[in-house]
């Protein structure tokens, strides 16, 4: 196998037995640093035809929980090298091209290993910019396809998966194919949301739209969890916003949450204020609108509007006008990055039947009992439309519901409170499944076969299928539990 790049270095494979999570650690035999795709592809070939096959996976930028990016006993692959070397090389054909067609508008083509951010960077030099986005940009864009890709704009525009015209993959057979919904739709609805379990995405043709120049931002606080929803209901009925998403305050010190300053320092004692009157929990609503220099006077005026019709503690509502990239870049690589202490986030996709009863039983509950571990939690909770997925595409949603909500605890803490993570986590998905909240995790983690086949419901079946089409020999993504058991 001629690959140049490939290493037994232990700081390499020590590298590549860690993501963000900080939870589990599985070392390759191997790390492939890729200097072109056909490195890619040598490696994959190499081990289908191996007559024991070995197990490779892609990482990105390291930002898997559980995992879910290593090869224990195998090889993985950085996905970075093929950056840098798209960096040193401006002819290669896998960094970031724009482009426009009279069929398909504007798009970009942009490498699997590329990060968001260079995306939204080269968009903006020719006044374009995806629609969908992470909150964190500083993520490959082969990484968040692989899941959905998911923020406050999805409830318009749908997940980044739904965004995708056309993809480049290298299967488990080592071929590389492209696909789109009219050629090899199968791989090609496989893989968005695939969790790669079907190929390694190499290329992403990705919808741009005109970018607008500015953000109106603001954030509204609740205390009652019912005009919170409604609202947030509200206006993702509307096309007005661009972005919605929620968050829950726990105490003094997540008053002004997201990871970013917002907030006056007398504006953050007015919330700290109503925090103690409310007596442990307020509810905040992020709500944005995009606008032109031009336009601003029409925008505010419509903001306004649109804002006289919620139901938020009258006067607490704060605001901002910062330019687009400071908006979509508000958690930027350092506070992003990889650090010491664990991170055992919990995902859920929770129907918006349920959605009162899991504030009951986890929020009033659960929540407050954790009070030396709440500094490190940043808990979203937001609604997206079920219309804006598609169906046919891996990714799962709750069954039978036209809205649920995306509910994210982000835990971070140290090493010795992992255990008291770990069981709220284990005591709130318990308590769904006695309320009969029939949710769904997203960025899942399972190790039974059960609880697989649970997660996907009647999807199985095809997933099943497509992996024997696609990864006949369990080569691909051993990380994730799917079906190569750790």
């Amino acid at each position: 196998m001629k690959i140049l790049n490939i290493t037994t270095d232990p700081v390499a494979i020590r590298e590549a037995s860690s993501d963000y999570g900080n939870l589990v650690h599985h070392p390759p035999l191997a790390v492939l640093y890729p200097a072109s795709i056909n490195d890619v592809i040598t490696l994959v070939k190499h081990s289908y035809e191996s007559p024991v096959p070995f197990p490779v996976a892609a990482r990105g930028h390291g930002h898997s929980i559980w995992g879910q990016a290593m090869a224990r006993g195998g090889v993985v692959v950085d996905m970075a090298s093929l950056r840098r070397n798209n960096n040193n090389n401006n002819h290669d054909n896998n960094g970031i091209r724009v482009s426009w067609s009279p069929s398909l508008g504007y798009y970009a083509d942009v490498g699997g290993e590329q990060l968001w951010i260079d995306v939204l960077r080269a968009g903006l030099e020719h006044g374009l910019a995806p629609v969908s986005w992470t909150d964190y940009l500083y993520l490959t864009v082969g990484g968040t396809l692989s899941n959905a890709g998911i923020s406050g704009q999805a409830f318009l525009h749908g997940p980044q998966i739904t965004n995708v015209l056309e993809l480049d993959v290298i299967t488990g057979k080592g071929e590389l194919m492209s696909c789109s919904r009219n050629k090899n739709s199968e791989l090609f609805l496989g893989v968005l949301g695939g969790l790669g379990q079907f190929g390694i995405i190499t290329r992403a043709r990705i919808v741009l739209d005109k970018a607008p120049t500015r953000a109106k931002w603001a954030r509204l606080i609740y205390s009652n969890f019912s005009q919170f929803t409604r609202d947030q209901e509200h206006l993702i009925s509307m096309i007005s916003p661009n972005y919605v998403e929620g968050f829950i305050i726990t105490n003094v010190n997540t008053t002004d949450q997201w990871r970013s300053s917002f907030s006056s320092p007398s504006d953050q004692s007015d919330v700290v204020s109503a925090w103690k009157n409310n007596q442990c929990l307020l509810y905040s609503i992020e709500l944005v609108k995009y606008y032109h220099n031009h336009t601003s006077t029409a925008i505010h005026k419509e903001f306004e509007a649109m804002v006289k019709e919620l139901s938020f503690i009258p006067g607490f509502i704060f605001s901002r006008d910062v330019n687009l990239i400071e908006f979509l870049n508000r958690v930027d690589d350092e506070m992003g990055g990889l650090d010491d202490d664990v991170h055992p986030w919990l995902n859920l996709f929770v129907p918006k039947s349920g959605i009162q009863d899991f504030n009951d039983g986890v929020i009033i509950n659960m929540i407050p009992t954790l009070k030396h571990t709440l500094d490190g939690l940043l808990f979203l909770f937001y609604p997206l439309n079920t219309n804006k997925w598609d169906s046919g595409m891996s990714a799962v949603t709750p069954p039978d519901e036209d809205i649920f909500y995306n509910v994210a605890l982000l835990h971070s803490g140290k090493a010795n409170e992992l255990q008291i993570l770990e069981e709220l986590n284990n005591e709130i998905l318990e308590f769904c499944e006695n309320a009969g909240i029939k949710v769904k995790e997203y960025l899942p983690h399972y190790k039974s076969r059960k609880d697989w086949m649970q997660q996907f419901g009647s999807k199985w079946r095809i997933f099943q299928e497509r992996k024997m089409l696609f990864d006949p020999k369990m080569i691909l993504s051993p990380g994730q539990g799917i079906f190569n058991s750790y």
